[in-house]
């Protein structure tokens, strides 16, 4: 297994590489430039869109725009905007959130261009059932080069699939079920094996009921869920509202300026909040990656570019929004930056192992209430890197009757680390950390509002997770395949809390890698192929200044054009 993970590390630090995300970010500044600021569009028409102002239940499609941003947004609007906002905070400071909010603005760009294209070249074959996403880009568009290029667009397609797969069945599913899990069973002790029982039925439910009923549930769950959170947020935000100018100034400050290491903050550098903010958003928007245009290829248009704008929402409401409303309860309720939970006497020893320059420190009593400190909990100490810099250096907790002992992890290091401190702090997970920030303002708020969330976005998030699986089965193998698929799927969320895992961490690399391998595919294509959907993007603008769709689809006149549509 510890192979297997360092296999995983390596080719993750190959998909993830820091250029890999300037070359990211670069794409969005191109696509902003080149349409002319597409994000005014997107929140303006892309707005009036999504209220139904242009439907036509005529169009072929499956579901309305609403619909199918509410799919694509609960594919994305998960438990990474409560747990993964907090850790990208917590390795990157408060300059995180200012590369979050720039990645998630560009990422706007990115998302029409890219959903665009999906809606260009989606397949319609069966207008009422469609088929799209980047691996019908590649597939279709390739072959337009020749026929020389049909087999390669064809391979590069599958490719994607079955990174999509992987992110499927590992970060879309059974993440999603043992957080679930693991949050209903410290607050409520339920039975985690009854979770996942109770989340496999209700989303092969869903499933089972195809890409309509997809669309019924998630516009009904995502409005919810999202209001409910944003609510709760805002409720933190304004008790502490005295904070407020301090802290957005302490987020940009600390998004070009070096922070030093304070509380349970690592000490995280300019660099370093770019990076982290840039992956928070990159993972929660997954701008760049393409799963989302499998949801907007099903809504019901013959106007590309229309769908696009639409989809040019999902970051701002996902990035810009909902994460930061966890950034700000973080931040104002001081979690982020909290002072050790207790403080050893003596600090515990360091001793080198029998790998050269691996260290790990010997057992030691854990100071404090011993009831703090338990088996299954994370904590961690800081330590000095070789950098100068300061890092966590997580432990190990064991039991001896009552008391509770930790072992420091083994770690590399050139020389041997030395401890910042005698602080230990309680290593409260990403979820974790933003329920106590709400439970800051008031008490109980995080257990409720967090066991509550966790259980709408994990849900909701499984069932388009599922269905951009179906449709990664549908291009690979053909619809025999499809109801097999459906079958595994809510299976494995199941197995995920069955008590064969205790942590996420081989989940989370797994996930990691996938998301990499859509990104090495998607973005490539986009940049190949993009000028078409630009094209089509400023003609569609042209029309729009025009008034060419007044007449047509104005809200005035939607009754009169469904009476004059309907067939005889």
């Amino acid at each position: 297994m510890e192979t297997f993970q360092l296999i995983i590390q390596a080719i993750n630090s190959v998909l993830w590489h820091d250029y890999v995300l300037y070359s990211l970010l670069a794409t969005g500044l191109l696509f902003t430039i080149w349409s002319v600021s597409s994000q005014y569009r997107a929140l303006t028409h892309g707005t009036a869109v999504t209220l139904g102002h242009y439907d036509d239940p005529y169009d072929p499609g499956a579901i309305n725009h609403f619909q199918a941003l509410s799919t694509a947004l609960s594919a994305t609007v998960g438990l990474g905007n409560i747990g993964g906002v907090a850790i990208a905070i917590g390795l990157g400071g408060p300059g995180a959130v200012f590369w979050m909010w720039v990645v998630g603005l560009l990422g706007m760009s990115i998302k029409v261009i890219e959903v665009t294209l999906s809606m260009m070249y989606r397949n319609l074959d069966d207008p009422e059932n469609p088929h799209g996403g980047p691996m019908w880009v590649a597939k279709k568009a390739f072959a337009e080069k020749g026929p020389g290029w049909a087999k390669v667009g064809a391979i590069v397609g599958g490719i994607y699939c079955l990174g999509l797969l992987v992110g499927v069945f590992v970060g879309g599913n059974m993440f999603q079920a043992w957080n679930v899990a693991e949050v209903s069973a410290a607050y409520f002790g339920w039975s985690k094996p009854l979770v996942g029982a109770i989340l496999a039925v209700a989303v092969g439910a869903v499933l089972i009921g195809g890409i309509k009923r997809i669309g019924q549930v998630t516009s009904f769950i995502v409005p919810i869920m999202c209001l409910l959170y944003i609510l709760a947020g805002l409720y933190v935000i304004f008790s502490n509202i005295e904070l407020l100018p301090e802290t957005f100034a302490m987020i940009i400050t600390s998004a070009f300026n070096p922070t030093e290491a304070q509380g349970a903050f690592i000490g995280g550098t300019a660099g370093s909040a770019m990076l982290w903010g840039m992956k928070r958003a990159l993972y929660s928007s997954e701008v760049g990656q393409g799963s989302s245009a499998i949801a907007h290829s099903a809504a019901k248009t013959t106007e590309p570019v229309r769908e696009g704008l639409v989809a040019g929402l999902e970051p701002f409401i996902d990035t810009l929004v909902v994460c930061t409303i966890t950034a700000m309860v973080i931040l104002l309720t001081g979690v982020w930056n909290r002072g050790p939970d207790a403080n050893f006497e003596t600090a515990p020893l360091i001793v080198e192992l029998s790998t050269p320059t691996e260290w790990t420190s010997a057992s030691q009593l854990l100071p404090g209430n011993q009831d703090l400190w338990q088996e299954d909990s994370s904590p961690f100490m800081l330590r000095q890197n070789d950098k100068g810099g300061v890092e966590r250096w997580y432990g190990t907790v064991s039991k001896d009757g009552h008391e509770a002992y930790l072992v420091l992890d083994p770690i590399s290091s050139e020389t041997q680390p030395t401890l910042e401190n005698g602080g230990v702090y309680q290593g409260y997970a990403g979820a974790s950390l933003t329920a106590l920030a709400f439970d800051q303002t008031y008490d109980g708020l995080g257990k409720w509002l967090v066991t509550i969330a966790a259980w709408l976005f994990a849900l909701s998030t499984m069932i388009s997770w599922g269905y951009y699986g179906e449709q990664g089965i549908n291009y690979l193998f053909g619809q025999r395949a499809v109801l097999p698929y459906k079958l595994l799927f809510c299976f494995m969320s199941f197995v995920a809390t069955s008590g064969i895992m205790r942590t996420t961490k081989e989940l989370d690399a797994i996930t990691t890698m996938g998301a990499g391998v859509l990104l090495i595919i998607c973005l490539p294509i986009t940049l190949m192929f993009g000028h078409k959907a630009v094209a089509a993007y400023h003609d569609y603008i042209r029309r729009l200044k025009n008034g060419d769709f007044d007449t047509d689809y104005h809200r005035t006149n939607f009754k009169a054009l469904v009476s004059s549509n309907k067939p005889e």
